[in-house]
């Protein structure tokens, strides 16, 4: 099924409290995966950023919340135990709580308002009605950003002058930790002349071993004659590794052929090449940046 959002999960989170006793963080966590029927892989979900679960995150901020409005306290660092408001909250809640609800608590109403910092009574109802957490929020806009971006990329490359995706893999495999550096990439790339080969690349600085790379502007898709014809050439040098790359992207044929043969070919698409772009700043400048911090339990802690 489906990750339920934090506010799904606010009323079965303070259910799983309703003995009056103490409970870790962490099992909670399980005992709220389990009722809800979650796989293994579902549990394991990351944020975009692969910063945390997602799952764990959405019981954290619904935890958070429910906290506000004096629904559950923390008697120690990742305990938290029901409180009488919160028994009371069960009760007269019988299906759901989320953020209306919690509107109707004055402590929440508090919290909110300094966190809008304005004198507001109540949240906007878009923000009562989200169901994603504010690491969501921020990670999926990025995503849209990265996405537009990366499309943006690969446009600006098939605007240039054919022999410019000769500068960007160079630009590239140096920034990745390859090819030494950028003047002995720039002229190993295009030195071969060998039929299928476009370039050789060092894989190390010292260059114990090579890289041998066909680097070409496609408009359709490549298949598996291509591959064929690079593996054949790499055969001819007694090369074991190779990279292809390719503006467009690689039939099903072409990607299974490259996936038995004894030589290693890695193919990178389109796609893949404006992701790692992006994510060794190539053809891209950073505009501004912004820092997402959470509370050092650990220098609390030494005050206890």
């Amino acid at each position: 099924m489906p990750i339920p959002d934090f506010q799904t999960l606010m009323r079965p989170l303070l259910l799983a409290h309703a003995d009056g006793l103490e409970h870790l963080n962490r099992d909670l966590v399980s005992q709220l995966a389990e009722q809800f029927g979650l796989t293994e892989e579902e549990r394991r979900e990351m944020l975009p950023s692969g910063g945390a679960r997602l799952f764990d995150n959405r019981i954290g901020w619904a935890k958070s919340h429910i906290s506000q409005a004096g629904l559950l306290s923390a008697p120690r660092r990742a305990i938290s135990q029901i409180t009488p408001r919160g028994q009371q909250a069960l009760q007269q809640n019988p299906e759901r709580i989320d953020l209306r609800v919690l509107q109707g608590y004055e402590d929440y109403r508090e919290f909110r308002n300094r966190r809008k910092g304005d004198d507001e009574s109540t949240p906007q109802i878009e923000e009562v009605e989200n169901s994603q957490t504010p690491e969501e929020i921020l990670e999926n806009a990025y995503l849209q950003v990265r996405r537009q971006i990366e499309s943006d990329l690969l446009a600006q490359i098939m605007a240039s002058p054919p022999d410019f995706l000769e500068r960007v893999v160079v630009d590239l495999v140096v920034r990745m930790g390859y090819g030494g550096s950028r003047k002995d990439a720039g002229k190993a790339l295009g030195r071969s002349g060998d039929e299928g080969i476009d370039g050789i690349i060092n894989e190390d600085p010292l260059g114990l071993d090579i890289i041998y790379l066909q680097a070409k502007r496609w408009e359709g898709t490549v298949g598996r004659p291509e591959i064929q014809k690079f593996a054949g050439a790499l055969q001819g040098q007694r090369a074991k590794k190779g990279i292809f790359i390719t503006t467009s992207s690689f039939t099903a044929e072409a990607k299974d052929f490259a996936a038995r043969i004894e030589t290693k070919i890695i193919l990178i698409d389109g796609q893949q090449l404006a992701k790692l772009m992006f994510d060794h700043n190539v053809g891209v400048a950073t505009a501004s940046k912004y820092e997402v911090k959470k509370i050092d339990s650990d220098y609390f802690n030494d005050a206890l």
